[in-house]
């Protein structure tokens, strides 16, 4: 009797061992990205889909707006606390990656994750010292967008070139009255587009090859300056001051893009979904052509990574991260499922599987856009520096000064010049 209870403790004990074996197997990861709505709703049906797939592993999912990310990332990523994959804005490599180190080698992780679907020249660009930060999930490029019905009761076509632009704001203003503006956006993609008339005028893009410096020389710089402030005398786009009077927004939701007052955009490819079904119909957005110096040999469409994926350093878990991050981007599951939420996909599997179900079609203006800024001849630096938010700032500050007649147009374009060739300095230094 005393060997069956003894036989059965043991028995009983072996059972208990092997349960927590089980468990210790069971593995939680933490991810986390920005978006919309429509991103949260399509990644967390694929993150149920994976776990389905992988019973063993589950993942937790913390999710939020543009607002406030990049701050999250930073205490997070400064404290150790990083979520084991989470999306990664490119520019802000610099940041948490100076020297490479600063994410997961994911070069070491390829018996996991299939890195044979993506270009080596584009795995180039999330590479630093030899090490795999980040998976580049899909490019963006910058367009010409517009409303087809204002458009169209403005009596124009379409602008070609630069002079069409800057006539047709005055057409608007004469036609349709002061409410409405050929175009409507932000500082950055001021920026982007001011880049792109100079590169076109004198073939130099905005920074050198390195990335690292202003190409531009000082009257170069204020011939910009004075591009920007015609593009509101003109009457081409709202100026900061008239803009400073709806206090903070987001101008898709207002009844003025809506309603189709401000009636196109110059924007990257990627957001364009977002922003066509805000449209009252039956107004469409569509791209239109690539706005043109007379002459120009380049484009200067400005294409750089747009979303990345990256692992943690301090993840206890790497192959169950690249696990995930490889269902995401190269499972034909998930990828069906995402569609284009995250842009269109570098993932050769994806592009594939997108392709076949109907999804990468040139009626998606986000489609149509990328597939027309490929066929131009195209010379542009992508460089952290066209969208670093200190270098932002000084531009922002310049136009503001400008808006208000606080500076000339000159003299606003030799203060941020000025402001951010010490930031470039100062970073140079610390590197």
């Amino acid at each position: 009797m005393k060997r069956l209870i003894c036989a059965s403790v043991i028995g009983m004990s072996s059972l208990l061992a092997t349960s927590v074996a089980f468990a210790q197997q069971d593995v939680t990861l933490r991810m986390s990205w920005w978006g919309g709505k429509s991103r949260h709703e399509v990644m967390l049906n694929a993150l149920q889909a994976f776990e389905a797939r992988n019973p063993g592993i589950k993942v937790n999912a913390e999710y939020m707006g543009w607002d406030g990310y990049l701050e999250r990332m930073t205490t997070q990523i400064s404290g150790g606390i990083a979520p084991d994959v989470m999306q990664i804005n490119w520019p802000w490599f610099p940041i948490f990656s100076r020297t490479g180190d600063g994410f997961y080698d994911i070069n070491t992780l390829s018996d996991t994750f299939d890195l044979s679907q993506y270009p080596a020249k584009e795995l180039k660009s999330t590479t630093i010292n030899g090490k795999l930060n980040a998976i580049p999930i899909s490019l963006n490029v910058p367009g010409f967008y517009y409303n087809t019905e204002t458009w169209k009761k403005a009596g124009l076509a379409f602008p070609k070139n630069w002079d069409d632009l800057f006539a047709a704001g005055k057409v608007f203003k004469e036609r349709l009255g002061d409410e409405y503006y050929p175009l409507i956006f932000g500082d950055q993609d001021t920026f982007l587009m001011v880049n792109c008339y100079m590169s076109q005028k004198y073939n130099t893009p905005m920074f050198t090859p390195d990335g690292n410096h202003f190409a531009w020389n000082q009257e170069q710089w204020r011939e910009a300056f004075r591009f920007i402030q015609r593009l509101v005398s003109d009457h081409v786009i709202p100026g900061p001051k008239y803009l400073a009077s709806f206090g903070k927004f987001d101008f898709i939701d207002t009844k003025y893009w809506q309603d189709g007052k401000w009636a196109g955009t110059y924007t990257w490819n990627v957001v364009i979904q977002y922003y066509a079904p805000k449209l009252t119909p039956p107004a469409k957005l569509v791209l239109g052509d690539y706005v043109m110096y007379p002459g120009a040999t380049n484009a200067s469409a400005y294409f750089k990574v747009s979303l990345t994926y990256a692992i943690s350093k301090d993840t206890k878990h790497p192959k169950e991260a690249a696990k995930l991050m490889n269902f995401l981007l190269n499972d034909p599951q998930a990828i069906a499922a995402i569609k284009l939420e995250n842009g269109i996909p570098l993932s050769k599997i994806a592009v594939k599987t997108l392709t076949d179900d109907g999804t990468l079609t040139e009626e998606n203006p986000s489609v149509a856009g990328f597939n027309a800024a490929q066929k131009l001849k195209s010379e542009s630096t992508a460089t952290s520096w066209m969208e670093d938010q200190k270098m932002q700032s000084f531009f922002q500050e310049a136009r503001q000064n400008m808006d208000y007649g606080r500076m000339t147009p000159d003299q606003a374009a030799d203060d941020f010049v000025a402001k951010a060739e010490r930031l470039m300095k100062r970073s140079a230094a610390r590197s």
